[in-house]
């Protein structure tokens, strides 16, 4: 019994010890401990001990005072990790560069993570005004091009089993109605592609094709244009040019 509940113990630990991590990861900057509490629920000196830990591990920082902690630069050496290792983004890197110099536009990787989408390598804009971007950024797929896409290659019960009936707004333009969203899937599907209309950034519009190197797809590529600069034109070119990076990004990934 006792074996047992160390066990427990253990696991309890662990399942804290990543939502920790977690919280940090989703709220840059600093916070006090007792901000911290607040949002993660643990008792006082528990979280505290826990949070000592890791700023002795390195997976947390403290601010002079020793009251304020943030994430870690141990977190930020597995996730460079990850990325570094990851066969997709490997296979990507040529494609990203052509499509890059064929839109002059910034172009993005990017993989859904449950009801997210995690950008995964980006290519930026040659332009002056262009969208801001990094590897690591974590948007809703709701609102995202590249998260529809993605959705799009699942079925609508899979999307109504993994999305609430009502999203979360990120823009005035975002879809917030999961049976519109759907709707717009369908779209999706049938066209080949998924269109952001300003909906997770205001004054952007953005194209994304899934990889379907498996099904459903897990990633997917976007192209990101300010709509000031948007011409028909120019939007024909960037889907072209989506179009044929797919294709290419599907034959280097085939045996993944």
């Amino acid at each position: 019994m006792a074996g047992a509940e160390a066990s427990g113990a253990q696991v309890k630990s662990a399942v804290r010890t990543v939502e920790l991590l977690e919280f940090f990861a989703g709220r840059p900057g600093m916070h006090a401990l007792a901000a911290v509490q607040e949002a993660v629920g643990y008792p006082k000196s528990s979280l505290y001990m826990l949070l000592r830990t890791l700023v002795e591990l390195g997976w947390v920082e403290t601010d002079a005072t020793g009251t304020r902690y943030g994430i870690g630069v141990r977190a930020l050496l597995v996730g460079t990790s990850y990325i570094d290792g990851d066969e997709v983004v490997a296979a990507s890197r040529t494609t990203l560069d052509r499509l890059s110099d064929d839109t002059a536009e910034t172009i993005h990787l990017a993989r859904l993570d449950g009801t997210s989408v995690v950008y995964l390598a980006t290519r930026q804009s040659r332009h002056h005004l262009r969208p801001f971007s990094r590897v690591g950024r974590r948007l809703p797929a709701h609102a995202t091009a590249l998260g529809k896409a993605l959705l799009a290659t699942h079925d609508n019960d899979r999307v109504r089993a993994l999305l609430p009936a009502a999203l979360p707004a990120v823009t005035e333009h975002t879809i917030t109605d999961r049976e519109r969203l759907i709707e717009e899937l369908a779209a999706v599907r049938e066209r080949g592609y998924a269109v952001d209309r300003e909906e997770s950034t205001l004054g952007l519009r953005c194209f994304a094709v899934a990889i379907p190197y498996r099904t459903p797809s897990r990633d997917a590529l976007s192209c990101s244009v300010p709509v000031a600069r948007l011409t028909p034109a120019h939007e024909q070119l960037v889907k072209d040019a989506l179009f044929d990076a797919r294709d290419r990004l599907t034959l280097a990934t085939r045996r993944l």
